[in-house]
């Protein structure tokens, strides 16, 4: 697959970055990083995040739906290039390498397993799962399970772009609210490795994978995939910087809410 050197980032992207700096640099410099002091912090901001890990295979599979052909009878459908990064990013996240056993697994599987290393509290999200599995509405799932409030607008965020009809607005959202942040915001978290190595091994694991591929070849391909959605209309472009926005803005919101817990916790236990 191509990577960095070998990727050309249309000027457009740049300006996106530009516009959304601000944002972007918020929440790489957000305080949620520095609280994970007790074994209960890891375990409330895992709560949290887990959500953001689920979500994040629906838009992907949203993309697979889109730029590629998941019909019969098969045709070529958009750019080949799009397609073997999508499909190489699915096969990546859905069946992945297990880092202890060998085996395979989703890194939702992984992020699951690694919460019950470190004791978080599944029962919500697996209740939610379940619910998902028996053709519940998200919205109402998300109701019924009582996910975190800050979770749930997260998730309605990340929908909003699903059910959508604007390729430009579901590919902004995962370029730049996803491929391109995630280095960024996992990179802090694996220092907790050093406070509690037994409880968040896989947690740091699921860490590390995503830092590694998103760095070397997501984020850069992200970008192309999102110039040919795009294309040449400044409408799209525009509507790309809205939904990147309101991306970040939705991170932002989930990183500040799930902080807010953790002081609560500390001060509790100060």
């Amino acid at each position: 697959m191509p990577r960095w050197g070998e990727v050309e980032i249309d000027d457009r992207v740049h300006w996106i970055e530009r516009e959304t700096e601000e944002l972007r640099r918020a929440i790489a410099e957000h305080r949620v990083y520095s609280l994970l002091e007790s074994v209960e912090q890891v375990q409330t901001f895992m709560a949290h995040h887990v959500w953001a890990v689920w979500d994040f295979m629906s838009l992907l599979k949203t993309l697979q739906t889109r730029f590629t052909c998941t019909t019969v009878p098969w045709q070529p459908k958009g750019s080949a290039d799009t397609r073997r990064f999508i499909n190489e990013l699915v096969t990546e996240e859905e069946s992945d390498v297990h880092p202890r056993d060998g085996g395979f697994t989703s890194h939702f599987e992984l992020y699951r397993q690694a919460m019950q290393e470190s004791k978080a509290d599944t029962g919500p999200i697996d209740a939610f799962v379940a619910l998902i599995a028996q053709g519940v509405d998200p919205e109402e799932a998300l109701t019924r399970v009582g996910a975190p409030e800050a979770a749930r607008e997260f998730v309605l965020t990340t929908w909003s772009f699903i059910a959508g009809d604007s390729d430009p607005n579901v590919t902004a959202s995962f370029a730049l609210g996803r491929e391109q942040l995630i280095p960024t915001m996992f990179a802090p978290l694996k220092e907790v490795h050093t406070r509690f190595p037994d409880r968040v091994d896989l947690f740091v694991r699921y860490l590390e994978r995503h830092i590694q591929l998103d760095s070397e070849d997501h984020g850069p391909l992200a970008y192309g995939m999102l110039a040919n959605a795009c294309g040449d209309s400044e409408e799209s472009w525009h509507s790309a910087r809205e939904a990147a926005e309101r991306a970040l803005r939705a991170r932002l919101a989930l990183w500040d809410a799930t902080a807010e817990v953790m002081e609560r916790q500390a001060a509790v236990a100060g």
